[in-house]
């Protein structure tokens, strides 16, 4: 298989990930699809080639640096170029600061802080020497404050907030368009509706984020034009208080 334009996605799950896959692939990109089990991609694969696009699901362990080197060497050597990479790794889990661990607080900080980091890296070692690329990372109303029993998770995204800066800084002269999606609420997805069912009532009167929607966002910033990126873009539906 080789294509044009890659759009890679680390973290592509059934819901946010998926959609941004989806949305790029409508524009004729070929989805690289990233988690560490490739099965559980195979009904995103199937969706997007129903829906008349190409995608490709690739296992690897986004926290370990040899994997992450291997992917997108793979990616860049057999597929083509990597035109735009989306980090889309959460790792959200509530504890209270008496209950968290050294174990729990470097796990979440792994999968949302250090694996930021290796992906970021990754992209712009290959997208430098062409002058061109976009990186974007998901963030999370913890990148800006942290609620109480969340200091883990609010510790990592805060990391990787300030990672995309300072990529931004460093690769926007370079032709390297960086940006960081701060999704501020609950999203329409299993998880919510299972965990909490007040707030997934709201999607009755479009109060929660629909990935799809959000997705559409991620694309435009691709396509948005050097001479007026959007670094921070935050999104919420209207009835959440901030």
């Amino acid at each position: 298989m080789t294509a044009n334009k890659i759009a890679l996605v680390i973290g592509a799950g059934d819901a946010l990930g998926g959609a941004i896959a989806r949305r790029f692939a409508r524009e004729g990109y070929l989805a690289v699809l990233v988690r560490r089990n490739a099965e559980k991609l195979e009904p995103l694969v199937a969706q997007i080639e129903a829906e008349g696009g190409q995608a490709v699901g690739m296992a690897a362990d986004a926290r370990k640096e040899d994997q992450m080197t291997a992917l997108f060497d793979k990616v860049e050597q057999e597929l083509g170029p990597i035109e735009v990479c989306v980090f889309n790794i959460g790792a959200n889990v509530r504890f209270s600061i008496l209950e968290t661990t050294a174990r729990v607080y470097s796990k979440v900080w792994e999968m949302a802080a250090f694996s930021g980091f290796l992906a970021g890296r990754e992209a712009a070692r290959h997208m430098v020497s062409r002058g061109r690329g976009t990186i974007l990372f998901t963030g999370a109303t913890a990148s800006l404050r942290g609620a109480s029993g969340f200091s883990a998770f609010a510790g990592a995204k805060a990391a990787l907030r300030s990672l995309a800066q300072s990529m931004a800084r460093e690769l926007g002269p370079r032709g390297i368009h960086v940006a960081h999606i701060i999704i501020d609420g609950p999203m329409d997805t299993e998880w919510i509706a299972a965990n909490f069912p007040e707030a997934y009532a709201r999607k009755a009167t479009d109060g929660i984020l629909n990935p799809d929607h959000v997705a559409e966002n991620y694309w435009q910033l691709h396509c948005q034009p050097r001479n007026a990126w959007t670094h921070e873009l935050d999104l919420r539906p209207w009835s959440e208080t901030w």
